[in-house]
């Protein structure tokens, strides 16, 4: 490599390589302290963000271009997008690259041409997550209205704090608070603040999560207008209010929240209710919710008398006492028919008797007839039966006369 400040006699040389050449057109360039830090007002054209994360670009006007890198450490620090046709101002230093024999600004800050660096950013941002949605009211969580415990982003050492616990202890002493402190300030500041964000949603005994700081410039505030602190606001299970800056101060933070508050101390009222303003609620609750359950248990009295009734009716006793009534009925049905049959058979047996009272045997005896029987007791119809001296009987009504065959 030639050097610009130790010239040789190789510079005489007719012939040069391409590269000994372009080498030493690049160190005229960089020895010219005026090419070292140079601004450069031109509309983007051709621009192109590599996988590397570096910018190429072409800055031009109705007269000339030149082409434009910027390396990926510089690019993310940009708080905007460039686009296409943007009017932008770079500041760097020109030099050559060697491969392509081109020389180049390597831009180190840009920014857009005749306005605020940051406020060009802000609405460039704005416009770009309004876009994609994030701002939109269907988006937005509620509020809890009472919540058990409250996250709190924001810096350990800034009034805003001291602000929200005042505000807190007075209004709901019972409320429980977690910190998650952070930076609000600074190029490390948003990666702080999305680490805290992250922490407090991935809780589960976390209801609110409050994200704050004071008032400030611009430049103070501006890293809740990190697209990374916006998603991540966007993206918490957890309903965040955003209370950053004054009254009149709005961050994307602000937009992308589901509550803005115009305060730290404005968040922290918007976090809790004031329970000193509860009594005449509860009262009211009380009413309300007293009549609910006088109305309740009346509606439910009902439906249990109503299903007892029926239960009543499906109830074995009910028939079994049918049944006992009807055993009863057929008891005595059973009852009178067997007396119609007993006195049917008496009265038949009766006329039976009086038949066989008729032709039995006493009755020829009360008439005055006799049975005359042998010793062994059979009954004498012969003469021939007997012969004098033979015991017999005779049977008479009232009893039996012994006697003997005399002849």
């Amino acid at each position: 490599m030639f050097s610009f400040l130790n010239p040789s006699a190789e510079f005489d040389r007719a012939v040069w390589t391409v590269g000994e050449l372009t080498a030493y057109i690049r160190e005229m360039f960089e020895l010219d302290y005026r090419l070292q830090d140079v601004e450069v007002t031109g509309e983007i054209s051709n621009f192109t963000r590599a996988a590397s994360g570096h910018l190429y670009f072409t800055l031009k006007d109705a007269t000339a271009q030149i082409k434009c890198v910027m390396w990926r450490t510089q690019a993310e620090r940009l708080r905007f997008r460039p686009t296409e046709g943007d009017a932008m101002t770079a500041r760097g230093r020109i030099s050559v690259y060697e491969a392509s024999g081109a020389y180049q600004l390597y831009a180190e800050r840009l920014q857009p041409a005749g306005r605020g660096d940051l406020a060009a950013a802000f609405e460039r941002l704005k416009e770009d997550l309004a876009l994609e949605g994030l701002f939109d009211s269907e988006h937005k969580q509620p509020i809890p209205r009472f919540p058990h415990k409250i996250g709190i982003v924001t810096s350990v050492d800034a009034a805003a704090l001291r602000d929200i616990l005042n505000v807190l202890r007075r209004r709901n002493p019972l409320v429980s608070v977690l910190i998650a402190p952070t930076l609000v300030q600074g190029e490390q500041a948003p990666p702080q603040i999305v680490r805290a964000i992250k922490w407090l949603d991935g809780r589960d005994d976390v209801d609110t999560i409050i994200v704050a700081r004071g008032g400030g410039s611009i430049e103070d505030l501006w890293a809740f207008n990190d697209e990374r602190v916006a998603r991540a606001i966007f993206n918490a299970r957890h309903p965040i209010i955003s209370g950053v800056g004054h009254e009149t101060d709005f961050t994307i933070a602000d937009f992308v929240a589901d509550l803005r508050a115009p305060t730290p101390s404005a968040a922290a009222e918007l976090a809790v209710v004031d329970l000193s303003d509860m009594p005449p609620v509860i009262e009211e609750y009380k009413r309300v919710l007293g009549s609910e359950i006088d109305h309740a248990l009346a509606t439910r009295r009902e439906a249990i008398r109503a299903r007892a009734q029926f239960l009543g009716l499906l109830n074995p006793r009910r028939a079994v006492d049918a049944n006992r009534q009807r055993i009863d009925g057929l008891v005595g049905r059973a009852s009178r028919a067997a007396q119609r049959t007993l006195d049917r058979q008496r009265s038949r047996l009766d006329i039976s008797m009086a038949g066989l009272t008729a032709v039995s045997p006493l009755a020829t005896l009360a008439r005055g007839f006799a049975i005359v029987r042998d010793a062994e007791g059979s009954v004498i119809r012969s003469t021939d039966q007997v012969r004098p001296g033979d015991a017999i009987s005779i049977q008479v009504s009232d009893g039996t006369i012994g006697g003997r065959v005399t002849e």
